[in-house]
């Protein structure tokens, strides 16, 4: 291992073989543990960024003494084990990788900074020009469901928290997990579309089991989400589902799940930065329980890198840069 050639895009980036290496931002209440990490080749092949914002498990221990019940909000929490289908797809396709390690119970990474329940924070809500101008309509809808950017109830479950959380912790947290993942992911979508001329983020997520529609036998394996065609091309999502259906997979648009905050803020398709939320069933990789790895994680995890193949060439069409036959390679 080496550190950053002056011909790597990013200063803190290390190179790894042909594959460059960064760590960025801070898990607050954990010593030298990053917010985030991401990898990439060094050579694009492919003008998709792979992100993973929801599947983070470095837990401080004094946050998880501070929860009602830690294994039950973990487990409910977070994207479980998605990260796993994220790294295969990566190696598989040559796309860039993104990865949260901070949880989800920390920080919510697709809510706006100021999606806040001010009642769970000490001191209750600050004066309004001390609030984050975030520039995306509808914050605290979700905090008042409690699924906010510090998520405070579960459905079925109560409560996750014991006590208030400090306002000073609440900035560390938007400091060193929030600000820090989203302007390193704005980074790498403008320096892919500085390359290729098009950019797809493809921000990976897991479902628990939806039901099956009244006139459906089987229940949707997957979800595709471009807040109903706000964040990404058409054409893109008509690809994924074509793709999706021609290999037998059972693939829903947008319901229920069409993308939050992330696709909000950072897909710009009038500027050829292109969004996707893929929502994946848990049943599909996980074992019975949906806690490790089960028998079909291999399966949907090749399943979903010829996905991003496929979509990836068509990005690397809508671009029509120099790279496009290495695309197709």
């Amino acid at each position: 291992m080496t550190s950053s050639p002056p011909d790597l895009p990013y200063p803190d980036a290390i190179l790894h073989g042909e594959h460059m290496r960064v760590r960025g931002g801070r898990v607050p209440g954990l010593e030298d543990a990053p917010a985030y990490s991401f990898v990439a080749p060094r050579r694009m092949r492919l003008p998709v960024l792979v992100a993973v914002p929801h599947a983070g498990r470095d837990y401080p221990a004094q946050v998880v003494t501070r929860m009602r019940d830690p294994q039950e909000a973990q487990l409910r929490l977070e994207d479980r084990l998605v990260d796993r289908l994220g790294i295969a797809i990566a190696e598989a396709t040559g796309a860039s990788l993104l990865v949260a390690h901070a949880p989800r119970a920390l920080l919510d990474l697709n809510r706006a900074e100021d999606d806040v329940d001010w009642d769970m924070i000490e001191g209750g809500k600050p004066e309004l020009s001390d609030l984050p101008k975030t520039g995306v309509q509808g914050c605290n809808r979700r905090a008042r469901s409690g699924l906010g950017l510090v998520p405070r109830r579960l459905p079925g479950t109560g409560e996750i928290w014991r006590g208030r959380l400090g306002r000073s912790e609440l900035a560390a947290r938007i400091a060193g997990i929030h600000q820090a993942y989203h302007g390193f992911l704005a980074a790498e979508l403008e320096r892919i579309r500085r390359t290729w001329g098009a950019a797809l983020l493809v921000d990976l997520h897991s479902m628990p089991p939806l039901r099956a529609a009244d006139d459906e036998a089987r229940a949707p394996q997957i979800v595709l989400g471009d807040r109903f065609g706000a964040s990404c091309h058409h054409g893109l999502m008509s690809a994924a589902l074509r793709h999706l259906d021609a290999r037998g997979c059972l693939a829903a648009q947008n319901r229920p799940y069409s993308g939050g905050y992330v696709l909000d803020r950072h897909g710009a398709p009038q500027l050829g930065i292109h969004a996707l939320q893929v929502e994946v069933c848990r049943t599909t990789y996980l074992d019975v329980r949906l806690a490790e790895p089960g028998e079909g994680l291999a399966a949907m995890a090749e399943l979903l890198a010829t996905l991003v193949s496929a979509l990836g060439s068509e990005t690397a069409l809508m671009g029509d840069s120099d790279n496009l036959l290495q695309a197709a390679e």
